[in-house]
């Protein structure tokens, strides 16, 4: 089974730094895309950042220039570098990959969340 374990999520003051993990396993043959959402309290889950096969990166107006999404392709993780963090970043981080569980079959998979707190 394709599982996806996000980690590095917790409490951090504003301005500060945290990087998020995402390591994927299971039967996945390539990744066609990878990306960060996030979902705050009584809010719609979000487009973070995202990065396709060749490299290339988007991220959301809120956190482009702060945060920097990466992966290894060697060890299966993707990664998200969040600095000088706002409160308003504070929410659960869901990672989520689109790949190919066979020649023929792609499929969306997500983690199951880590939470982000940013306060003093």
């Amino acid at each position: 089974q394709v599982q996806l374990v996000e980690s590095g999520g917790g409490l951090v003051q504003p301005g500060g730094s945290l990087r998020l993990s995402c390591v994927t396993s299971g039967s996945i043959f390539s990744i066609d895309y990878e990306a960060w959402y996030r979902q705050a309290p009584g809010m719609e889950r979000e487009l973070v950042a995202g990065i396709t096969s060749s490299g290339t990166t988007n991220y959301a107006a809120s956190v482009k220039g702060r945060f920097t999404i990466s992966r290894d392709n060697a060890k299966n993780t993707m990664y998200l570098q969040m600095k000088n963090v706002k409160p308003e970043d504070t929410a659960v981080y869901y990672c989520t990959v689109i790949g190919r569980t066979s020649l023929v079959d792609t499929r969306n998979f997500w983690g199951q969340g880590t939470q982000v707190t940013v306060s003093s």
